[in-house]
């Protein structure tokens, strides 16, 4: 069981550093907010890197647990039952990921330290594009193996489909600190967005 300052250390850690950028924040920086000394940290992570190391080691455990989730739900039986099955999608994808404090933090983390970090990048890539556009790929494939979409490229529709919704979270999600505001601005965004999406494709009722 980790311990509370351990805790403490890695939450005030991944603020700081969603905030600010890694390399602009020092073990001092953390130590000031946790109000500890600096063998404190050192007596839990042997440097700054290390307590990045673990932060982006739990944003994957709980990233690839958000995958398996969505996989579990992608079946025929709830598939066929439109409105349900996508609501269950997006609540997990939007509320469950995108709006959920941690993993919002590491996105804007890993947004900042993209740019200097090229295995960072590989991570920013992987979960915020490869990932969810080959779900998105199968969700349209079983869709469409059930009639309730027409048959088409189910690649492109998954690019067509996440694109806005990829930007309207860079838009109001990742731009800064969450509000109450900026999530419900991406919600009426993004939901409006389904909608017109679906009933451009001529979604057939199962």
């Amino acid at each position: 069981m980790m311990s509370n300052t351990k805790q403490k250390i890695l939450d005030v850690s991944l603020d700081l550093f969603s905030r600010k950028g890694f390399s602009a924040v020092s073990i001092r920086d953390i130590c000031a907010q946790v109000m500890i000394k600096e063998s404190s940290v050192y007596y839990h992570f042997k440097n700054k890197q290390a307590i990045f190391d673990e932060l982006l080691y739990h944003f994957e455990q709980v990233a690839t647990d958000m995958m398996v989730r969505l996989e579990q739900s992608l079946s025929v039986q709830s598939c066929s039952m439109e409105k349900p099955f996508y609501q269950t999608v997006c609540d997990t994808f939007f509320e469950s990921y995108f709006m959920d404090d941690f993993c919002n933090k590491i996105m804007r983390l890993l947004l900042i330290e993209q740019f200097g970090n090229s295995e960072v990048q590989k991570i920013y890539d992987r979960w915020m594009f490869a990932e969810p556009l080959e779900f998105q790929s199968k969700v349209f494939g079983t869709l469409m193996e059930i009639g309730i979409i027409p048959k088409s490229d189910s690649g492109y529709l998954a690019v067509k489909y996440y694109a806005p919704i990829y930007f309207f979270a860079q838009r109001w999600l990742f731009s800064g600190e969450l509000s109450e505001e900026q999530k419900n601005s991406f919600r009426n965004a993004a939901y409006q967005h389904i909608e017109k999406f679906f009933a451009e494709m001529e979604v057939n009722n199962v």
